[in-house]
């Protein structure tokens, strides 16, 4: 095992206490230098470094966790672990369905739209760079999903990704990364959230469920752990306990 850090919430940089590290487990900081201007190429090339640390991990033989701000990062884990050879399918906690597109959102907010990148929705806003290829509906099985605007509900509707309860997870076929946002777990015990979601699982319900994908799988590589909640140095103690918790699952 070895941590992929990478802190940013998108290409702004976040302070230490946001994703605390203090892990035996080898850890690598993807400290990118972002180009001046548009957000989108700064955006690529930060997960372009993200997918060669990550595929250098895999060439290294051991299992990335990714410690990341936001969901997005994940288009980089996607595209390094298919630069290393592997070919893997996805298992996505979150409260959100992540499932906007640029035509569909009306916030805008990238990381609404960030397994839908994946699907490879707007290929030519990350897709075109970092040359990763797509995701199959199929390989996709989304956990929980609890709020979902009436865009991404019509398109699960007639998706073929496979949508669950924490209790009826679908694995999908091959290797897989386990990817879990953390307000996937009830705010009630996730205080700062960026953007919480009432009526979710206990912690111990999703690190149990975290738990059974390893062991049905058996093929886990890589985990993608999103700390979506906002700067709070008072709280980096249990942060630090609850990624801890969420990479030992």
């Amino acid at each position: 095992m070895a941590i992929v850090y990478v802190p940013y919430h998108q290409d702004e940089s976040l302070a230490d206490s946001c994703i605390p590290v203090r892990w035996d487990a080898p850890s690598y900081p993807v400290i990118s230098m972002l180009p001046q201007g548009d957000r989108l190429d700064r955006l690529r090339a930060l997960y372009d470094d993200v997918a060669n640390e990550v595929a250098a991990e895999v060439k290294r033989g051991t299992t990335p966790i990714v410690l990341s701000g936001d969901c997005l990062a994940s288009v980089g884990v996607l595209t390094g672990m298919q630069r290393a050879g592997i070919d893997p399918a996805i298992v996505w906690f979150d409260a959100h369905g992540d499932l906007h597109t640029m035509e569909s959102s009306t916030s805008g907010y990238l990381g609404g739209m960030s397994l839908r990148f994946l699907l490879g929705a707007n290929y030519e806003l990350f897709g075109e760079k970092l040359k990763f290829r797509p995701l199959a509906e199929n390989r996709v099985t989304l956990v929980d999903a609890r709020d979902l605007d009436p865009a991404e509900a019509n398109y699960l509707k007639t998706s073929q990704i496979k949508h669950c309860t924490l209790d009826t997870i679908e694995l999908p076929d091959g290797p897989l990364i386990v990817h879990v946002d953390a307000d996937v777990i009830d705010p009630t015990e996730i205080p700062k959230l960026r953007f919480p979601v009432p009526a979710g699982p206990a912690r111990t319900a999703v690190l149990e469920a975290m738990g059974e994908v390893r062991v049905r799988s058996r093929h886990v590589v890589a985990v993608s752990i999103a700390c979506t909640w906002e700067p709070a140095p008072e709280l980096e103690a249990a942060r630090f306990q609850l990624v801890e918790s969420l990479i030992g699952a």
